[in-house]
């Protein structure tokens, strides 16, 4: 197949497209490496700041579609695909409908229908919008909110949601809430990662011998400012903070601030354990990425993360509610029973190897594609 990947989130689509190119696929991956992560990709399309940035753009845009035609497949991160008001993506979307085969519609991230469904259904007990039946007030939930309700990107998101021949979702959550919307074109398939075999066979070895680590156990958390308490890595920070204050002899912990994705992994190389994503139920990329290494997520890990995928016995990740008290005393508990730390390390490789190696993934989206291409 010829396949055309358009959009970043955290390394999915450039993760996604080695792995259909081991499975003999031609890909191409159009992005803008998702801002200053700086992800791969074969076509970059990078907006610049100021009104000559946006005319460059505008420039560089009209060169490439002519590029994005005679493809089996189209695959979008998101309907804001391209740096571009909702309006004027419009005629982007028709035009990749009209000179390709397929049109596939990612549920990876921020859309009308995570937003509306968290603010309105409240299918989950927590999310980036809802604490029970109680709205969060925060900044960024209110401008998600006012972003995508009512709004020319509410009325593209579902345009597309309609019009396309598969909606794909990558996390549990996201498959909740276009699944009540589109039952008979939604399809859940996991996250792509690049598994490490010389990582397993060390974990394996530490596992089986039953090591304990003598040193401090090193925490890792990523920060972002802008997004911050949106997040709940403020929450995060927070408590490991106050943990190592009290426990200085048996944690370090290493913040990463807004670096670009090659500099966050070599931050992260070492570590014990990750923080990441509060208010989720599942580890994302960033998590994943991490635990593909033999670092244990401190984060989502509801028994429906498991469901979804099948899992019935691994239970490598430090399930935390989103509150400072949960947070910190499954930290404490880490760091006071190291002995601990070896098996969930195995396990972490083994739910990695098991559930989002990316060529198995990636056959799974081979199998979708095929699909939707004989209909």
């Amino acid at each position: 197949m010829k396949i055309l990947l358009i959009g970043e989130y955290s390394n999915v689509h450039w993760t996604l497209a080695e792995g259909l190119r081991r499975l003999g696929h031609k890909v191409t991956v159009v992005s803008n490496g998702d801002f200053w992560k700086d992800y791969r990709r074969d076509i970059s399309l990078v907006r610049r700041h100021g009104r000559t940035g946006g005319l460059r753009f505008l420039g560089r845009l009209a060169l490439t579609l002519p590029k994005l035609r005679g493809y089996d497949i189209v695959q979008i991160i998101n309907p804001m695909f391209v740096e571009l008001k909702a309006e004027r993506i419009f005629p982007i979307y028709d035009f990749l409908r009209r000179h390709n085969r397929k049109m596939v519609l990612g549920g990876f991230g921020m859309d009308y229908y995570w937003v509306n469904t968290c603010c309105e259904d409240k299918p989950l007990l927590y999310s980036d919008f809802n604490i029970g039946s109680e709205l969060r007030t925060n900044a960024d939930a209110l401008k998600e909110k006012a972003d995508w309700l009512g709004t020319a990107k509410e009325r593209l998101n579902k345009y597309i949601a309609a019009d396309c021949d598969h909606i794909i979702t990558g996390l549990y959550e996201y498959q909740v809430c276009y699944e009540r919307h589109f039952p008979k074109k939604t399809s859940f398939i996991p996250f792509p990662i690049v598994c490490k075999p010389n990582v397993m066979e060390q974990a394996q070895h530490e596992a089986d011998n039953h090591e304990e680590q003598q040193r401090p156990t090193r925490i890792f958390i990523g920060i972002n400012r802008t997004r911050s308490e949106y997040k709940g890595t403020d929450i995060m920070l927070k408590a490991a903070e106050d943990v190592q204050r009290k426990h200085p002899e048996r944690m370090k912990l290493v913040v990463a601030e807004s670096v670009p994705f090659s500099e966050y992994c070599k931050m992260m190389d070492g570590s014990d354990a990750i923080m990441d994503q509060l208010y989720s139920y599942t580890p994302a990329m960033n998590a994943l990425e991490a635990m593909s290494k033999g670092i244990i997520c401190i984060g989502g890990g509801e028994e429906a993360n498991y469901d979804i995928l099948g899992e019935q016995t691994l239970r490598p990740i430090i399930n935390v509610r989103p509150t400072y008290e949960s947070v910190y005393s499954e930290t404490e508990r880490l760091i006071m029973h190291p002995e601990r730390i070896a098996q969930l390390k195995k396990e972490s490789l083994e739910y990695i190897a098991k559930h989002h190696d990316y060529v198995k993934v990636a056959r799974r989206y081979e199998e979708i594609y095929m699909r939707i291409l004989n209909e």
